[in-house]
């Protein structure tokens, strides 16, 4: 059974506690703000359950943190709304899925939403795991680029969210560079259109400079495509209705890999 099966079937082994279950809960209409010490002693640690709770955590921070980033230039853009709606396409949603997934969008939208506290309890709930971490930065990098450019007050908030998250700003600019080179290959709910993507922006994907050698190029790639891995980053807490999203992203990460290739010459 899924994560989300156990947790509209009851299973409370593995609903989470603290500022994210006080979120979830709100989401579900229901109120799971007690905190961890009334579930059972192995909800919350690394036995039986762990990947559905991580996978739960990573739903849940996904889409209230997205609403708030939406929120930090002062409105809300149609835009933002269709990124949002377009990765719940995504994900192939049920309805009910899909419901909730909204609702943690207004979630954090709301004046009171527990932004830090939310996202320390996400790092320890994803035990540090900073591919999945990163996953989780790109996504909303997708969001704040949903309008096209990243608003001044959506970067701030990024950087304070990877502050946050223990993401070093070097590593936020580069993921940065990836997201916006990636509009070019398949922009959100678009259809790709990897015919027109300059080297440049192949270069960007793969997180190297044109002017490295062809050992580091096919280095940078095996470890985006290992990083990227559907299937390793639902082992790690990726929830399995995200496989879709890794799969694409490893699509043009692959797409990049080639123009840099050819136009190299490597074999």
């Amino acid at each position: 059974m899924s994560w989300w099966g156990k947790l509209v079937g009851g299973a409370f082994g593995f609903m989470l506690g603290g500022p994210l279950g006080a979120v979830l809960g709100a989401a579900l209409g229901h109120k799971f703000d007690k905190g961890l010490e009334g579930l059972p002693e192995d909800a919350g640690g690394w036995g039986a359950g762990d990947q559905e709770r991580t996978q739960m955590a990573f739903f849940t921070t996904t889409f209230s943190v997205m609403g708030r980033l939406a929120k930090a230039d002062g409105r809300v853009s149609p835009d933002e709304i269709r990124l949002a709606e377009a990765i719940m396409d995504q994900m192939s949603l049920s309805p009910e899925m899909r419901k909730t997934a909204v609702r943690l969008f207004n979630e954090g939208k709301s004046t009171g939403f527990p932004l830090d506290e939310v996202l320390e309890q996400f790092r320890v709930e994803c035990h540090r795991r900073q591919t999945l971490i990163q996953m989780f930065v790109e996504i909303q990098l997708q969001a704040a680029y949903a309008d096209g450019q990243m608003d001044p007050a959506e970067e701030t908030l990024l950087l304070h969210i990877c502050e946050r998250l223990s993401i070093p700003e070097f590593t936020f600019r580069r993921l940065e560079q990836m997201v916006r080179a990636e509009r070019h290959y398949a922009g959100a709910g678009q259809a790709p259109r990897a015919a027109g993507v300059s080297l440049e922006d192949a270069y960007a994907i793969l997180g190297v400079a044109q002017t490295v050698s062809d050992k580091e190029v096919k280095r940078a790639y095996r470890r985006l495509m290992s990083q990227h891995h559907p299937d390793k980053l639902v082992a790690k807490g990726l929830p399995e209705e995200m496989m879709k999203m890794a799969a694409q992203k490893t699509d043009e990460i692959r797409k990049a890999y080639e123009q840099v290739k050819a136009s190299r010459g490597m074999r």
